[in-house]
């Protein structure tokens, strides 16, 4: 099979790359950003922001930037603004520059692609996708020897959430052998505030939590994510990034998107039912279907995942590959939830496909 892209979310990167004729009409479940779409506070806002075009941005991406120390009930300093949480990943990088990085995976490829830029060893723990439970065993052994531990809560590609105690074991852990952990919270949106890590930052400055805008918002096209770490480390990390990183117009609307809590409200249900009824369409045709608190899942179909794929793709759907996730290698999709006409049309062509590829 051709190199297929890294990422999801560029159906026609996908196609060129197959050589496959593109269908009129594309459904896109490979990219996971809120099927709501963006609040309606920022559609109102939007022609306004016109303004701030002749301005120069606030260096350190005010308003946003106390907004979200707000949000989380930290002082600002321990907030770091950057362009879209993939900046403060090449950022936070250069702080493991010739040490060892330990990765879990199945997981987001922009770790290691970040680390490796940087001059990081990385250290690859490969875990059962189809496994809910941690092994904390032997993440804790590896940690012994590594510099830093990167941890995705939820999970992606799987979704599945690292519970509060298991992740306060592994930080504990990481203070007492020298191992420092960078948590990605860009999913915690869905999974609830409450299972976030930043109100235990205070007690182990050793952890880094990033968070993205783009996912529960649906704002991928202007690029806004944060970093929560200590004073001494947002120091630090501030001083590796561009001046200027995060334009005037992401700062006003993320501080927006920080006010719509019954939008954040909303979403979660409507994420949850769809993907609940997902999961049970997927479990009765025999799939393995992982454990998501988020806005998509992964499954491993019953047989021949490479046919269904392509042939998922003939009838313009597209789901996420799975080849470059460790622990995957191709057996696995995973499948962003959308809106109820799109979800319909998926679990058709996929019953389809399970009833004509049935060995009954």
């Amino acid at each position: 099979m051709p190199s297929l892209p890294e990422h999801g979310a560029n159906p026609k990167l996908l196609y060129r790359r197959l050589g496959m004729e593109e269908p009129e009409e594309v459904l896109d479940f490979s990219e996971n950003v809120n099927p709501l779409g963006i609040p309606e506070s920022v559609r109102k806002a939007w022609p306004g922001l016109i303004r701030l075009l002749p301005h120069y941005p606030e260096p350190d991406g005010e308003p946003f930037r106390s907004d979200a120390a707000r949000f989380h009930g930290v002082p600002s300093e321990m907030v770091m603004v950057g362009n879209g949480a993939a900046e403060l990943f090449s950022v936070i990088a250069d702080r493991y520059r010739g040490k060892r990085a330990l990765l879990i995976h199945p997981t987001f490829s922009e770790y290691k692609a970040t680390l490796l830029a940087k001059g990081a060893l990385c250290v690859d723990l490969t875990v059962d996708p189809s496994d809910a439970a941690l092994p904390v065993g032997r993440i804790k052994q590896a940690m012994e020897d590594a510099d830093v531990i990167y941890l995705c809560n939820p999970n992606n590609p799987t979704g599945e959430r690292i519970p509060e105690e298991k992740m306060l074991e592994l930080a504990g852990h990481g203070r007492g052998c020298g191992c420092e952990l960078v948590i990605d919270e860009a999913f915690m949106d869905f999974a609830g505030e409450a299972h976030s890590f930043v109100p235990h930052l205070a007690e182990h400055p050793h952890v880094a939590v990033m968070r993205s805008m783009t996912k529960m918002y649906a704002i991928p096209g202007i690029r806004l994510g944060y970093m929560v770490a200590s004073p001494q480390r947002i120091k630090e990390h501030r001083k590796a990034a561009p001046h200027w990183n995060v334009n005037g117009i992401a700062a006003q609307i993320g501080s927006l998107c920080l006010q719509e809590a019954e939008f954040r409200e909303r979403s979660v249900l409507y994420s949850r039912t769809v993907r609940e009824e997902l999961t049970a369409f997927l479990v009765a045709a025999g799939c393995t279907v992982t454990n998501s608190e988020t806005n998509y899942v992964s499954f491993r179909p019953p047989a021949d995942p490479a046919g269904l794929y392509e042939s998922l793709l003939r009838q313009g759907i597209v789901l996420r590959h799975s080849e470059n996730f460790l622990g995957m290698d191709g057996q696995w999709f995973r499948v962003g939830m959308k809106e109820e006409w799109k979800m319909d049309r998926l679990k058709e062509a996929l019953a389809r496909w399970f009833e004509e590829t049935s060995p009954s």
